[in-house]
């Protein structure tokens, strides 16, 4: 039988390598003690550099990446396994390079970039020198459907000249460039898969116009709005050829949403952590709360759900690992990994009772964070409506829904 869930020797190596770091070094370093005072932003800010350079020396930066390009050379199944770990703390990932969106626009400039753009963008984002953002949303369309986007691009000469709106653009205010896409193919109709084109923009530029951060549940956290104006842009700044915006975007968005699902299940792991936790040190009512059965359901069905995100995550790298189709698992697994997350931090929230509604504890911050995934890259109707499509064609196509469901052996 060729299923094994076990981790190679080398691979759990890394994965010890991996917890170690975290646990041992990362969170100490950003943790606000008892009786202390958090961190000042400066020193924030060399704190994190700091682990970055140790991330580097322990040879567990960019574990997405290429050994040629810096990397760890990870597949997505090992992939799964360091952000499961680096997740456990919100900077874990940014600590090992392998944050979103860097992260998605790194295996996008890998793979769509010619030499002269990696050079010049890849490889100092890869050396953690600079950082980028991917500039799809747009305020006046919806924004699970990049066909419908508005921003322009209109040729003049070897120039493009871009103009549009762009929103909730995360990590804007820090990068140094950004892929936009944008719509090319003025005489196409709407809803046309080739009528967009991505382009590398320099950040700052002329008719880049960053407004305002838009104020979240979870505060002001660097999801720009944009103007765009009469930006120019030069005809070697397109990134995977004129009219492949949509399928450059659908191809990076794919494996992006399972990196955000390794990431969830980490703090999905941690709340139940701190659910078990709470419930045997808490006694009330001539028993602890580990010993009621109303606990223990809620217990019950957040480890069972962990336990098939798990398996939804590891069957969906496994399959683009491979090269096989994956759109169907994937969708399957954001949508499902986003709502168990909420729904665990909130059981823990429960258990904890007013305390867990405070911000005593990190699950308030927890849960403000986690309602972001079911709208983040697919909000939970469309992924819905995709998984319904193509399940409806399998039976229509093969006489069954067997290879919609997974294509599992069983």
């Amino acid at each position: 039988m060729a299923i094994d869930f076990t981790l190679s020797p080398e691979h759990e190596e890394i994965r010890t390598r991996v917890r170690d770091f975290i646990q041992g070094s990362v969170v100490p370093a950003v943790t606000r003690r008892d009786g202390e005072e958090k961190l000042a932003r400066k020193d924030y800010l060399t704190t994190i550099l700091t682990l970055r350079e140790q991330a580097k020396s322990l040879g567990l930066w960019l574990p997405h990446m290429p050994k040629e390009w810096g990397g760890m050379g990870l597949g997505h199944v090992a992939l799964a396994m360091v952000q499961a770990e680096a997740g456990k703390t919100r900077i874990g990932p940014w600590v090992l390079n392998c944050m979103a969106p860097d992260e998605g626009n790194m295996h996008t400039l890998l793979h769509w970039g010619n030499e002269d753009q990696k050079e010049r963008y890849l490889r100092p984002l890869c050396e953690g020198r600079v950082m980028s953002c991917f500039a799809m949303t747009e305020p006046e369309v919806a924004g699970s459907d990049p066909t419908l986007i508005q921003t322009h691009a209109e040729e003049d000469g070897d120039e493009w000249i871009i103009n549009g709106h762009k929103w909730f653009i995360s990590n804007a205010r820090r990068s140094q460039f950004a892929i936009l896409i944008a719509r090319t193919e003025l005489n196409v109709p709407a809803g046309s898969s080739g009528a967009t084109t991505a382009f590398i923009i320099d950040i700052p530029s002329d008719g880049w116009n960053d407004v305002r951060e838009v104020e979240t549940m979870h505060g002001s956290t660097g999801h720009s709005e944009i103007v765009i104006k009469d930006l120019r842009v030069h005809d070697a700044q397109i990134l995977g050829g004129r009219g492949n915006g949509h399928r450059l975007g659908q191809a990076r968005l794919g494996p992006a949403r399972l990196a955000h699902c390794m990431r969830w299940i980490a703090q999905a792991e941690t709340a139940l952590d701190m659910m078990v936790d709470r419930a045997l040190l808490r006694y009330s009512h001539g028993s602890t709360l580990a010993e009621k059965q109303g606990v223990q359901w809620m217990i019950a069905d957040s480890a069972m759900e962990l336990y098939q995100c798990k398996l939804m995550v590891l069957h969906a790298a496994y399959k683009i690992d491979r090269g096989d189709e994956f759109r169907t698992e994937v969708s399957m697994t954001k949508h499902f990994v986003a709502n168990s997350l909420n729904r665990i931090i909130d059981r823990a929230i429960q258990v904890h009772g007013a305390l867990g509604y405070s911000t005593d504890t990190p699950l308030a911050n927890m849960l403000q964070h986690a309602r972001w995934a079911r709208l983040a890259d697919g909000a939970d109707e469309i992924h819905q409506m995709r998984i319904a499509e193509r399940t409806i064609a399998a039976y229509k196509d093969q006489g069954s829904t067997w290879s919609a469901t997974g294509g599992l052996p069983i």
